[in-house]
C-alpha cells in the first residue's frame, strides 16, 4: 500500500448481510462518502425490489449512484468503471477516503483493477441472442457456448443468461472466444484498495434472505412489477425479485410459488456472491455482528502500514 494515495474502501459480502449498514458506520467514522456499486440500484424504477436504502440510511451518509439511471437506458459495467473513476478522480482532490458497497463482484473490481476490453458488438447480434433465449430457453444457448467457448463455460455462471449471451455476443461478432479476450493485466489506480466483507453462517444468511423477501411483499414488491411487467423484456428486469413475480402475472405460477422461488433463486445468488468474492485474496472478512469499531480500527492499521 503506497503512502500519501487517497483510499477506497470497498465492503462486500452476500445479499441481506448488512453492508448499507456498516458502509454508513464507516462513512460517518472517516467522513466519506458512499458509492454504490449494486447492479440494479442503479435504476429509479426499481426500488423495493433491490433493497435501495431506506430515507432514513441515504440521509446518514451521502450516497452517489444510487437511483440515477432509467430501465430504459443501456447501462454497462464498463459505462459504471467509466463513471465511478471520474467520480473518484474529483472527489479525491479534496478528501482522502471514499466507501464502495454492493454485492456485484464485477462492478468492484471494475472499479478497482478495470475491466478486460472487448470489440464493439453490433446490436443486432445481442438482439438475436435475446430473441433466441426468449424462444428457445437457456439452455440452447449453454450448449453454443459450451461447444465454442469450453475453456469460459468451465468459470462462468451458466446458469445467468446475461454472461451466457455476453460470451456469445463476443464470439458470434467476432469469431473468436470470449476467454481469449481475457488476458489483461490490472489496470493502475491513483488509490489505494482496503476490501472488507461480512460474512455469516451460511442458515444466518439464508434466514436473513428469507426475511428481506417477506419484508419486501410487505412493502408493495408485487405493485412495484406489476407497473413494470410490460417493460420485462428489459435487460435490467431480468433481475431475480421481478423475473418470478412476472410468471405469475403471466399465470405461469402462483404469488406463494413466485415468493417461494424468490428465496430461492435469491439464496442461490448469495451462494454465487459467495464464490466469486472467495477468490479475491486481499479481502479481509468481518462475522456480521462485528462491532462496526473493530473494523474501523482494523482499516486505520491496514491504512498507516
Amino acid at each position: 500500500m503506497q503512502l500519501n494515495k487517497p483510499l477506497l474502501i470497498c465492503v462486500v459480502g452476500p445479499t441481506a448481510i448488512g453492508k448499507t449498514a456498516l458502509a454508513i458506520k464507516l462513512a460517518n467514522a472517516f467522513s466519506a462518502e458512499i458509492i454504490s456499486a449494486d447492479s440494479r440500484q442503479f435504476y429509479k424504477e426499481m426500488k423495493i425490489g433491490t433493497a435501495v436504502p431506506s430515507e432514513e440510511e441515504l440521509l446518514a451518509a451521502t450516497h452517489h449512484f444510487i437511483q440515477t439511471k432509467s430501465i430504459q437506458e443501456n447501462y454497462s459495467v464498463g459505462d459504471f468503471e467509466r463513471e465511478a473513476i471520474a467520480f473518484l478522480s474529483q472527489y479525491f482532490l479534496n478528501n482522502k477516503i471514499a466507501i464502495m458497497v454492493g454485492g456485484s463482484g464485477l462492478y468492484v473490481d471494475a472499479v478497482v483493477n478495470g475491466l478486460d476490453r472487448f470489440p464493439e458488438v453490433p446490436k443486432n447480434v445481442r438482439e438475436k441472442l435475446n430473441r433466441e433465449l426468449t424462444e428457445n430457453g437457456l439452455e440452447n444457448l449453454q450448449v453454443e457456448l459450451k461447444q465454442v467457448d469450453p475453456k469460459y463455460f468451465q468459470k462462468v455462471d451458466i446458469q445467468n443468461p446475461q454472461r451466457v449471451i455476453r460470451a456469445l455476443e463476443i464470439y458470434r461478432a467476432t469469431g473468436l472466444p470470449y476467454s481469449s479476450f481475457l488476458t489483461k493485466e490490472s489496470t493502475q489506480r491513483d488509490f489505494n484498495t482496503i476490501y472488507i466483507g461480512i460474512a455469516a453462517e451460511r442458515e444466518q444468511i439464508y434466514n436473513r434472505i428469507n426475511l428481506r423477501v417477506d419484508n419486501m411483499i410487505a412493502e408493495g414488491l408485487v405493485e412495484e412489477a406489476r407497473k413494470l411487467y410490460e417493460f420485462r423484456d428489459k435487460n435490467a428486469l431480468n433481475t431475480v425479485g421481478y423475473k418470478e413475480l412476472f410468471q405469475f402475472f403471466k399465470g405461469e405460477i402462483t404469488l406463494e410459488e413466485a415468493v417461494s422461488e424468490i428465496k430461492k433463486n435469491t439464496r442461490r445468488f448469495a451462494k454465487r456472491q459467495l464464490t466469486w468474492f472467495k477468490k479475491n485474496k486481499d479481502l479481509h472478512w468481518f462475522d456480521y455482528q462485528t462491532n462496526p469499531t473493530k473494523v474501523v480500527d482494523f482499516i486505520k492499521e491496514k491504512n498507516a502500514s
